[in-house]
Protein backbone atom coordinates (compact mmCIF):
# COMPACT_ATOMS: atom_id res chain seq x y z
CA UNK A 1 0.00 0.00 0.00
CA UNK A 2 2.59 2.79 0.69
CA UNK A 3 4.66 2.28 -2.45
CA UNK A 4 1.06 2.60 -4.44
CA UNK A 5 0.93 5.21 -2.27
CA UNK A 6 4.63 6.88 -2.95
CA UNK A 7 3.91 6.06 -7.09
CA UNK A 8 0.28 7.77 -6.78
CA UNK A 9 2.08 10.69 -5.03
CA UNK A 10 5.42 11.03 -7.06
CA UNK A 11 2.99 11.08 -10.61
CA UNK A 12 1.15 13.99 -9.49
CA UNK A 13 4.13 15.85 -8.21
CA UNK A 14 5.24 15.06 -11.27
CA UNK A 15 2.25 16.34 -13.26
CA UNK A 16 2.31 19.03 -11.26
CA UNK A 17 6.00 20.65 -11.61
CA UNK A 18 6.22 19.54 -15.77
CA UNK A 19 2.57 20.91 -16.12
CA UNK A 20 1.91 20.16 -19.86
CA UNK A 21 -1.05 22.25 -19.23
CA UNK A 22 0.96 25.26 -18.70
CA UNK A 23 3.53 24.07 -21.33
CA UNK A 24 0.59 23.39 -24.24
CA UNK A 25 -0.21 26.98 -23.47
CA UNK A 26 3.55 28.07 -24.24
CA UNK A 27 4.47 26.00 -26.80
CA UNK A 28 1.12 26.93 -29.28
CA UNK A 29 1.87 30.36 -28.32
CA UNK A 30 5.46 30.73 -29.34
CA UNK A 31 5.01 27.62 -32.46
CA UNK A 32 1.94 29.72 -34.39
CA UNK A 33 4.15 30.63 -37.11
CA UNK A 34 5.65 27.61 -37.86
CA UNK A 35 4.95 24.83 -39.90
CA UNK A 36 3.40 21.69 -38.78
CA UNK A 37 6.56 19.75 -39.62
CA UNK A 38 8.47 22.26 -37.54
CA UNK A 39 6.00 22.17 -34.83
CA UNK A 40 6.36 18.51 -34.27
CA UNK A 41 10.60 18.65 -34.53
CA UNK A 42 10.50 21.10 -31.72
CA UNK A 43 8.42 19.30 -29.45
CA UNK A 44 10.11 15.47 -29.79
CA UNK A 45 13.64 18.65 -29.04
CA UNK A 46 12.44 20.39 -26.29
CA UNK A 47 10.72 16.90 -24.52
CA UNK A 48 13.92 15.44 -25.18
CA UNK A 49 16.41 17.96 -23.53
CA UNK A 50 14.27 17.77 -20.25
CA UNK A 51 14.54 13.74 -20.00
CA UNK A 52 18.06 14.33 -20.27
CA UNK A 53 18.08 17.44 -17.65
CA UNK A 54 16.09 15.57 -15.44
CA UNK A 55 17.60 12.22 -15.93
CA UNK A 56 20.81 13.55 -14.68
CA UNK A 57 19.77 15.26 -11.62
CA UNK A 58 17.99 11.89 -10.39
CA UNK A 59 21.32 10.22 -10.79
CA UNK A 60 23.97 13.01 -9.60
CA UNK A 61 21.58 15.54 -7.99
CA UNK A 62 22.09 13.40 -4.55
CA UNK A 63 26.11 13.02 -5.24
CA UNK A 64 26.29 16.77 -5.13
CA UNK A 65 24.44 17.76 -2.04
CA UNK A 66 26.65 15.58 -0.06
CA UNK A 67 29.40 16.95 -1.64
CA UNK A 68 27.79 20.31 -0.76
CA UNK A 69 27.35 19.07 2.40
CA UNK A 70 23.36 19.70 2.56
CA UNK A 71 21.50 17.02 4.12
CA UNK A 72 18.11 15.24 2.03
CA UNK A 73 15.93 16.58 4.84
CA UNK A 74 17.24 20.28 4.97
CA UNK A 75 16.48 19.63 0.61
CA UNK A 76 13.01 18.03 0.99
CA UNK A 77 11.97 20.90 3.95
CA UNK A 78 12.99 23.70 1.03
CA UNK A 79 11.52 21.72 -1.51
CA UNK A 80 8.33 21.87 0.20
CA UNK A 81 8.26 25.68 0.56
CA UNK A 82 8.81 25.85 -3.15
CA UNK A 83 6.72 23.35 -4.26
CA UNK A 84 3.96 25.02 -2.34
CA UNK A 85 4.91 28.29 -3.24
CA UNK A 86 4.80 26.57 -7.06
CA UNK A 87 1.77 25.77 -6.50
CA UNK A 88 0.26 29.04 -4.87
CA UNK A 89 1.66 30.64 -8.21
CA UNK A 90 -0.53 28.33 -10.43
CA UNK A 91 -3.63 28.80 -8.08
CA UNK A 92 -3.28 32.73 -8.81
CA UNK A 93 -2.47 32.67 -12.43
CA UNK A 94 1.25 33.24 -12.03
CA UNK A 95 4.20 30.88 -13.37
CA UNK A 96 6.40 30.35 -16.55
CA UNK A 97 4.01 30.36 -18.78
CA UNK A 98 2.75 34.24 -17.63
CA UNK A 99 6.38 35.30 -17.51
CA UNK A 100 7.14 34.92 -20.72
CA UNK A 101 5.32 36.91 -23.81
CA UNK A 102 7.90 36.85 -26.09
CA UNK A 103 11.03 35.05 -27.49
CA UNK A 104 14.13 35.89 -29.87
CA UNK A 105 13.18 34.14 -32.84
CA UNK A 106 16.72 33.31 -33.33
CA UNK A 107 17.32 31.36 -30.29
CA UNK A 108 16.39 27.54 -30.38
CA UNK A 109 12.86 27.99 -28.58
CA UNK A 110 12.88 24.10 -27.42
CA UNK A 111 15.96 24.54 -25.04
CA UNK A 112 15.06 27.98 -24.12
CA UNK A 113 12.26 28.88 -22.76
CA UNK A 114 10.48 25.15 -23.46
CA UNK A 115 12.34 22.74 -21.72
CA UNK A 116 14.22 25.08 -19.50
CA UNK A 117 12.22 26.40 -17.58
CA UNK A 118 8.73 25.11 -18.80
CA UNK A 119 9.64 21.15 -19.15
CA UNK A 120 12.70 21.15 -16.79
CA UNK A 121 11.19 23.50 -14.47
CA UNK A 122 12.90 24.56 -11.24
CA UNK A 123 10.62 22.28 -9.33
CA UNK A 124 10.56 19.20 -11.46
CA UNK A 125 14.53 19.27 -11.18
CA UNK A 126 13.85 19.59 -7.38
CA UNK A 127 11.15 16.61 -7.57
CA UNK A 128 13.78 14.51 -9.25
CA UNK A 129 16.58 14.80 -6.37
CA UNK A 130 13.95 14.53 -3.79
CA UNK A 131 11.67 11.62 -4.51
CA UNK A 132 14.75 9.54 -5.20
CA UNK A 133 16.50 9.67 -2.32
CA UNK A 134 19.37 6.99 -2.22
CA UNK A 135 19.05 6.44 1.83
CA UNK A 136 15.02 5.81 1.62
CA UNK A 137 14.25 4.22 -1.58
CA UNK A 138 15.46 1.33 -3.32
CA UNK A 139 17.34 0.92 -6.94
CA UNK A 140 13.92 -0.62 -7.89
CA UNK A 141 11.83 2.18 -6.30
CA UNK A 142 13.90 5.07 -7.91
CA UNK A 143 13.86 3.53 -11.46
CA UNK A 144 9.72 2.87 -10.46
CA UNK A 145 9.83 7.17 -10.24
CA UNK A 146 12.41 7.67 -13.24
CA UNK A 147 9.55 5.24 -15.22
CA UNK A 148 7.08 7.75 -14.07
CA UNK A 149 8.91 10.63 -14.53
CA UNK A 150 8.98 9.14 -18.24
CA UNK A 151 5.26 8.81 -18.03
CA UNK A 152 4.50 12.45 -17.75
CA UNK A 153 7.31 13.12 -20.22
CA UNK A 154 5.76 10.74 -22.82
CA UNK A 155 2.25 12.47 -21.99
CA UNK A 156 3.82 16.43 -22.47
CA UNK A 157 5.00 15.16 -25.59
CA UNK A 158 1.68 13.72 -26.55
CA UNK A 159 -0.02 17.01 -25.57
CA UNK A 160 2.24 19.20 -27.59
CA UNK A 161 1.92 16.55 -30.81
CA UNK A 162 -1.69 17.39 -30.40
CA UNK A 163 -1.25 20.85 -29.56
CA UNK A 164 -3.53 23.02 -31.30
CA UNK A 165 -6.64 20.07 -31.44
CA UNK A 166 -6.25 19.52 -28.01
CA UNK A 167 -5.94 23.59 -27.24
CA UNK A 168 -8.97 24.13 -29.35
CA UNK A 169 -10.84 21.14 -28.06
CA UNK A 170 -10.20 21.91 -23.69
CA UNK A 171 -10.52 26.08 -24.46
CA UNK A 172 -8.56 28.82 -22.14
CA UNK A 173 -11.15 28.25 -19.44
CA UNK A 174 -10.52 24.63 -19.88
CA UNK A 175 -6.55 24.60 -19.34
CA UNK A 176 -6.74 27.55 -17.01
CA UNK A 177 -9.10 24.72 -14.58
CA UNK A 178 -6.67 22.47 -15.09
CA UNK A 179 -3.92 24.56 -14.07
CA UNK A 180 -5.74 25.61 -10.61
CA UNK A 181 -6.26 22.00 -9.49
CA UNK A 182 -3.02 20.44 -10.45
CA UNK A 183 -1.31 23.85 -8.07
CA UNK A 184 -4.12 22.94 -5.81
CA UNK A 185 -2.80 18.94 -5.38
CA UNK A 186 1.07 20.34 -5.68
CA UNK A 187 0.15 22.76 -2.45
CA UNK A 188 -1.48 20.03 -0.54
CA UNK A 189 1.71 16.95 -1.10
CA UNK A 190 4.01 20.00 -0.25
CA UNK A 191 2.55 20.38 3.46
CA UNK A 192 2.81 17.05 3.88
CA UNK A 193 6.69 16.85 2.77
CA UNK A 194 7.39 19.84 4.94
CA UNK A 195 6.23 18.50 7.61
CA UNK A 196 7.67 15.35 7.37
CA UNK A 197 11.05 16.54 6.73
CA UNK A 198 10.37 19.21 10.00
CA UNK A 199 9.80 16.03 11.80
CA UNK A 200 13.06 14.18 10.04
CA UNK A 201 15.43 17.25 11.29
CA UNK A 202 13.93 17.88 15.38
CA UNK A 203 14.65 13.97 15.67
Amino acid sequence: MFHIEKHVSDLMIFLATIDPITTLALFVGLTGEVSKAERTRIAIRCVAMSAVVLVIFIVLGQFVLGWLGVRLESFQLAGGIIFFLFGVQMVFGSGVAADISSTDNDQDIAAYPLAVPSIASPGAILACVVLTDNTEYSIAQQATTCALLMAVLGLTLLVLLQANRVYKMIGMSGSTLMVRVLGLILAAIAVEMTVEAGIELLR
